[in-house]
């Protein structure tokens, strides 16, 4: 199966601050690959790196076989982003959003509507298409975020912390449109702080602590190598961490 992403050492200091130290890993075509790691493990500057919001200090990847330094332009045309704080306007309704981003991607105009209508109804939220952003629930904001980074239909969709401060019924929800995502073939870059989201969505997880891949394998086989029954705590025995790093409330 080939490499969506390869990532050879790569490394992102800030003055003092070394945020991502020497990591490396691939990612595989249809593949859900999580990036498992407590606040400020460096998941975020990973897929900032990867995706061309940020220049990395060292090392080598590239996704879709482009390079990050040199070919982002060709990347950005493959790929759907969904921040953990969503890039939508609150003044524009949800087809209007959704429009927009279209505009931004370079879907024909003549598709742009059909396309995003189509999206509406996928997300349940065809309903409320003309109502404003800044008027949807969180739940609502977080599903639309999504449905406007596959606009476009991108080959690579890249996650970060995707169910943060959702509500247990947004969540899963959440969760099922992930699962069905991947049997389509998109390949899905995803960074969690929850273990039990990991176990069930991931294919492959990396555990990342302060900047450094301290395991890469199936959650499966994480829990075989460690004798334990749960992701949570085969990652206690490969981190010596509490659980508790992990956990965020719930709205916060």
């Amino acid at each position: 199966m080939e490499n969506v992403i390869e990532v050879n050492g790569l490394t992102k200091r800030f003055k003092e601050i070394t945020a991502v130290d020497g990591i490396s890993f691939e990612v595989k075509k249809g593949e859900v690959f999580g990036f498992l790691g407590p606040n400020g493990a460096g998941k975020t500057t990973t897929i900032r790196m990867l995706v061309g919001f940020s220049q990395p200090t060292n090392g080598k990847a590239s996704v879709l076989g482009f390079d990050i330094n040199s070919q982002i332009v060709q990347i950005k045309k493959h790929i759907g982003v969904v921040p953990e704080i969503s890039n939508l306007y609150d003044e524009l309704s949800a087809i209007d959003n959704l429009i927009f981003m279209a505009q931004l991607y370079g879907v024909p105009s003549r598709k742009r509507r059909e396309k995003s209508e189509e999206l509406l109804k996928v997300f349940r939220l065809y309903e409320r298409k003309d109502s404003l952003f800044c008027t949807f629930s969180r739940g609502m904001k977080r599903a639309l975020t999504i449905a406007a980074a596959l606009i476009h239909n991108p080959e690579v969709l890249f996650l970060d912390e995707p169910t943060v401060g959702l509500d247990v019924v947004a969540a899963r929800s959440l969760r099922n449109l992930i699962s069905n995502l991947r049997q389509q073939g998109v390949t899905i870059f995803l960074t969690t702080h929850y273990l039990e989201e990991a176990d069930l969505l991931c294919d492959r997880v990396a555990i990342l602590v302060k900047g450094r891949i301290l395991a890469i394998d199936t959650p499966l086989s994480l829990k075989a190598k460690t004798d334990k029954k749960s992701l949570e705590e085969a990652f206690m025995k490969i981190t010596g961490l509490e659980p508790e790093v992990l956990v965020i409330e719930k709205g916060k």
